[in-house]
């Protein structure tokens, strides 16, 4: 490639990853001439800064025509804007709660947390613009890489250790299925970008060659599967956020899973959707295998929310709640309609202001003992209402109760099950499954409110925890009682319609 050609793609749609990158390369210099005693926080008003103005250049492409770059490896359409400003408002979020995370071995001082923490999430914008499998992949693995680092950055801690191996490990396996299955699909079409992969997909005839692109669908889906967390292959997602830092389970539990979704929908959609099956009845390979999906959904849900019941560590509790989290998602994906990218979308939306809400708050409660017992909660209102109450306001948009965002995003889920084709028994296990959860958020709303404290001192917030708690709740009430906020802001991407083409 010359240099005529190079200067003659448009970059500007790049951006927000110019800035990302290049943030994430100042704070690596800095770090690296800093003092090993100065106070590395300041790194993180940078970090900041960067997503912040990432998200300015971001915000100025939505309503723009489509436009791709790099011979459509690298897309702007209305999909990429949309998950990427979940990744970028999640990702400040933990920024400004990880400021005041501190640990027995000081934390504070680790400097690599925040330009590994940038080129994570670089990894994930860089899979939400992806037009082609080699900068999916990418995508993919520099935020895999990045994770598993950070999952363990608390090097004399056991229980850090324990998760960044266990991490590395299911994360190779993961990729390992994933990038078989992608060999598959060159293999068959030659080519790498997905637009083409599209269109020779909806071309095929050939049953022998449905019957490969079957395997690789079951081989790339069971590699995400891994990155998602949903059952049966979740098993690594308790340990590693238990022992993960709470800044790094809070990233992994919100933007890494809203990464997860974005490359599903990419790679499942554009690819697969329109693979004919060869079945009269179900014409398209998905629609076909619905019942398998259906299946894992449920599976998910189940699981996440039965096992979630006896446990007593609140990062552990959270984690098989975010499997079944995991699994209403899938729900979306499972009914496949014109509605689904908006619904998933919707969701994570909601998902992003009570999760980190209830982890910023986990943080604070849990710093002075280390201690991360359920029990810790007990006594909370008496000791801090105000932050009993903001606990409260999240954990009952976890569950879904009416007036907060969760219950409006697991609601527009729940309608897009009756869509033809309809999954009525998915609905039901939805329903059951979200009964069974109100034991256990219960369960911390009990401890706060009706249970003695042992520690009667006051739970005092830091201002960058203080400040995601208060953006989190507000945004949990506001999209749960005007929930027409964010859905007007999502017709502007017209139901995602240029997400193929």
């Amino acid at each position: 490639m010359d240099l005529e050609t190079l200067l003659s793609y448009e970059w500007g749609i790049m951006t927000p990853e110019f800035i990302i990158l290049g943030v994430a390369t100042l704070l690596s210099l800095t770090d690296l001439f800093m003092g090993p005693k100065r106070d590395r926080r300041p790194l993180a008003w940078i970090g900041i800064a960067g997503i912040i103005l990432a998200i300015f250049s971001l915000v100025g492409f939505i309503g723009s025509d489509v436009k791709s770059i790099l011979h459509d490896s690298f897309r702007l359409d209305g999909f990429s804007i949309a998950f990427k400003l979940i990744l970028l408002v999640g990702s400040a979020l933990v920024l400004l709660m990880s400021m005041h995370y501190e640990t027995k071995e000081g934390f504070q001082n680790r400097g690599e947390f925040y330009y590994l923490f940038l080129t994570a999430l670089l990894g994930g914008m860089f899979m939400a613009s992806s037009g082609d499998i080699i900068t999916l992949f990418v995508g993919l693995e520099l935020l895999s890489l990045s994770s598993y680092i950070l999952a363990g950055l608390r090097k004399r801690n056991q229980l850090s250790n324990e998760a960044a191996m266990k991490y590395v490990i299911n994360g190779g396996i993961a990729t390992a299925f994933t990038l078989f299955g992608l060999s598959y699909i060159y293999g068959l079409t030659g080519t790498t970008n997905l637009m083409e992969i599209f269109l020779l997909f909806s071309a095929l005839n050939d049953t022998k060659m449905i019957y490969l692109v079957g395997i690789s669908f079951f081989m790339v889906f069971v590699g995400l599967s891994f990155k998602l967390a949903t059952a049966p292959f979740h098993m690594w997602a308790p340990d590693v956020y238990q022992g993960a830092p709470t800044p790094v389970t809070a990233f992994l539990s919100v933007v890494s899973k809203a990464a997860g979704f974005v490359i599903l929908l990419r790679i499942m959609i554009t690819m697969f959707a329109q693979v004919p099956s060869g079945n009269a009845e179900n014409p398209s390979l998905i629609f076909y295998l619905q019942d398998f999906l259906a299946f894992l959904a449920a599976a998910t849900m189940i699981v996440g929310n039965t096992v979630a019941l006896r446990q007593r560590n609140i990062k552990r509790m959270l984690a098989y709640s975010s499997i079944a989290h995991a699994g209403y998602l899938l729900v979306a994906f499972v009914s496949l309609s014109y509605f689904t990218i908006s619904a998933i979308w919707l969701y994570l939306v909601a998902y992003v202001f009570m999760n980190l809400g209830v982890f910023a708050i986990i943080q604070v409660v849990t710093a002075k003992t280390d201690n991360e017992d359920i029990h810790q909660f007990a006594g909370l209102y008496r000791r801090s209402p105000l932050v009993a109450v903001a606990m409260a306001i999240l954990i009952l948009s976890l569950a879904g109760i009416p007036g907060t965002a969760g219950f409006i995003g697991k609601v527009n889920i729940f309608l897009g099950v009756f869509l033809e084709p309809s999954h009525y028994v998915l609905a039901a296990i939805m329903i059951a499954t979200t009964v069974v959860s109100y034991f256990y958020y219960f369960g911390i709303l009990t401890q706060m409110f009706f249970r003695p404290a042992e520690d009667q001192s006051e739970v005092k917030l830091p201002f960058g925890v203080l400040a995601v708690v208060v953006l989190c709740v507000a945004g949990t009430v506001v999209f749960g009682i005007f929930p027409n906020i964010a859905l007007d802001f999502l017709h502007q991407f017209n139901n995602f319609s240029n997400f193929i083409g």
